[in-house]
């Protein structure tokens, strides 16, 4: 089972589930979609990805929600429990789309060639 965890309206997430639709099955992947507007943010998804991935990863830096937040706010990101409890309060914030893979591994981000990749493992 590969989850995709993301915004259902982001462009990124959309390209990442056409694409997942159209290779997923052919090689025996089960693929569910968590939406963090609806399902929330789950703490223990945060921690595990922040773990595998490294907490800095996850803040999408470039993203509107990241840039409309003050200074003061964006200086108070600093370790993953800062990070946690913004992407928890502000799901848009997270780079997306997040995914755990069949093998327990995390990626964020959509790239055809190593979605590709990573299916055929």
């Amino acid at each position: 089972m590969l989850t995709l965890h993301g915004i259902p309206n982001c462009d990124t997430v959309k390209k990442a589930r056409a694409w997942l639709a159209a290779q997923a099955p052919a090689a025996g992947v089960d693929v569910l979609f968590h939406d963090f507007r609806k399902q929330g943010v789950p703490p223990e998804l945060l921690a595990q990805a922040g773990e595998a991935l490294g907490w800095e990863r996850l803040i999408n830096r470039s993203g509107t929600t990241w840039r409309r937040l003050d200074e003061a706010e964006r200086a108070a990101v600093t370790d993953a429990a800062s990070a946690t409890a913004l992407m928890q309060a502000q799901p848009s914030v997270i780079r997306r789309p997040l995914v755990r893979w069949p093998d327990g591994r995390f990626s964020v981000g959509f790239d055809a060639a190593d979605f590709a990749a990573r299916l055929a493992r």
